[in-house]
């Protein structure tokens, strides 16, 4: 939006502007901010703002808490929520003694990911274009206790609604969407088309390109709204934007957004599905109309990376427990190690783009809207580089219907990992090509181990399932 200073500071005074929102990422991906009046936008431009890095997950510890923040003035957007006029803007996090990069700091991961890849000579600029698919739902409620552990989720167009007798706040109508049935039928089964209508507006008053935007396959309310790609940091940025902005459209029409991957058992779960291409000089790098779905040799040996340290990946694309609700077979899901220019069940997809060497990319469908994208994206990258590089063949392209396979070819097709656990294991039994360039570090992949392990899967071990009393507790 902005690219220069005094465009920025052009823009604050003809536009009033009264609050700076200082916004920066955490190691999970959770966006954070600061506040600050705009008055103290020039001083803060020149000097950074100061906080308490050990108060953020995944950062430092007390002894070494203070750091800094250094905006970058071309991410401000006008904050559309905020009755205030607030300019928001994307800071990066430096040494407050030396000004060195931080390396825990995500934005930073991104930006020598990019700079790496220019390094190399291969490219200089990676595009990504990112589909995170989402529900909305009209009520929420979970609670986790030693004596007492439940969820419940509540939509109008949920099918368990079908037969539900009218009240005082619930009037059934009968437009309920079945099990996999809301890809794409019209209103009233898409009862959320103006909540996206609206959404889309917003994200388009924000600096997003706003492409299409839909009702998606899961009963519930699961949603897709689709925005033009952009380059690398900046497509991380966006996806920020993104969910930032989508959360609190619902909350202002009155439903509640969720990125989990997989919140409905038995029903399609959310992907964050990432359009990945390759160029230098200004012209394509992916495109060969002679080989399989068009793709150049640098586009196949992109993709032979990918395949080739998936397992590894799905430690920064898929890193939830929850993320592995959603990878099974059945649902669309992408568990199977290969490529193809239709199926969706494939890890990776080759869009079909006609004749244009401009759209030519290749979909990598794994990667799930918990992940922090600017880890994600890099680790995508890194793998790519790591495949051109060494010249990675992937596997043989499968065009036939993965699940209906006989089961022996069916058995002979790799598979992804099934649990954050044992991504976890590959992630340390593979981590040198994200090492290159030192765009990731030791300590930052140890550092995510270690976090995933001690705050997400110790914890949920030490629970009981609801189920296990259905299994067990007659027994």
């Amino acid at each position: 939006m902005f690219s220069t200073r005094e465009s920025l500071l052009a823009y604050v005074n003809e536009h009033k502007i009264e609050q700076l929102d200082v916004r920066f990422c955490d190691l999970p991906g959770v966006q954070q901010h600061i506040t600050v009046p705009a008055s103290e936008l020039e001083a803060v431009l020149d000097n950074g703002i100061m906080f308490d890095g050990s108060s953020i997950k995944g950062f430092t510890q007390i002894h070494e808490s203070d750091m800094k923040l250094v905006a970058d003035i071309g991410s401000a957007y006008l904050d559309p929520f905020r009755p205030i006029p607030t300019l928001n803007m994307n800071f990066s996090i430096v040494d407050p003694f030396t000004d060195a990069p931080f390396e825990r700091d995500p934005r930073q991961v991104a930006q020598k990911a990019e700079n790496y890849l220019r390094s190399t000579g291969i490219a200089d600029t990676c595009y990504v274009g990112a589909e995170a698919e989402f529900f909305t739902f009209k009520e929420v409620r979970y609670q986790s206790l030693p004596h007492h552990t439940v969820f419940e989720i509540d939509s109008e167009e949920g099918y368990w609604n079908s037969g539900r007798a009218s009240d005082d706040s619930f009037q059934n109508v009968g437009h309920t969407v079945a099990q996999k049935g809301g890809y794409f039928p019209v209103a009233p089964l898409d009862g959320q088309v103006d909540f996206r209508d609206y959404t889309a507006t917003v994200l388009a008053e924000a600096g997003l390109r706003v492409e299409r935007h839909h009702h998606e396959c899961a009963s519930g309310g699961q949603q897709e709204i689709n925005y033009r790609f952009d380059t690398l940091t900046c497509a991380a940025d966006d996806m920020l934007k993104f969910k930032y902005i989508v959360r609190n459209c619902a909350l202002q029409s009155g439903y509640t957004a969720t990125f989990m991957p997989k919140p409905l058992a038995k029903d399609n779960g959310s992907g964050m599905h990432c359009h990945l291409s390759l160029w230098k000089d200004g012209k394509p790098l992916f495109h060969d109309p002679n080989g399989y779905g068009g793709l150049s040799d640098t586009a196949r040996w992109f993709v032979g990376g990918l395949l080739h340290h998936a397992p590894a990946l799905l430690a920064f694309t898929n890193p939830s427990i929850n993320s592995y609700r959603r990878l099974v077979p059945g649902f669309e899901a992408p568990i199977n190690l290969v490529y193809s220019a239709r199926n969706r069940s494939a890890c990776i997809r080759i869009p079909v783009t006609g004749t244009s060497a401009a759209a030519k990319r290749v979909e990598y469908r794994v990667p799930d809207p918990t992940a922090n994208p600017y880890l994600a994206f890099a680790a995508c990258l890194m793998a790519g580089i790591d495949g051109i590089r060494n010249r990675i063949e992937p596997p043989a392209p499968i065009d036939k219907d993965l699940y209906e396979l006989p089961p022996a070819e069916y058995e002979d097709i790799e598979k992804l990992p099934t649990s954050l656990e044992a991504a976890l294991e590959a992630l340390r039994e593979d981590h040198e090509f994200l090492l290159e360039g030192n765009v990731f570090t030791e300590d930052l992949i140890h550092t995510w181990i270690d976090y995933k392990e001690t705050q997400e899967i110790a914890p949920m071990r030490a629970l009981v399932h609801p189920y296990e009393f259905e299994l067990y507790y007659n027994i």
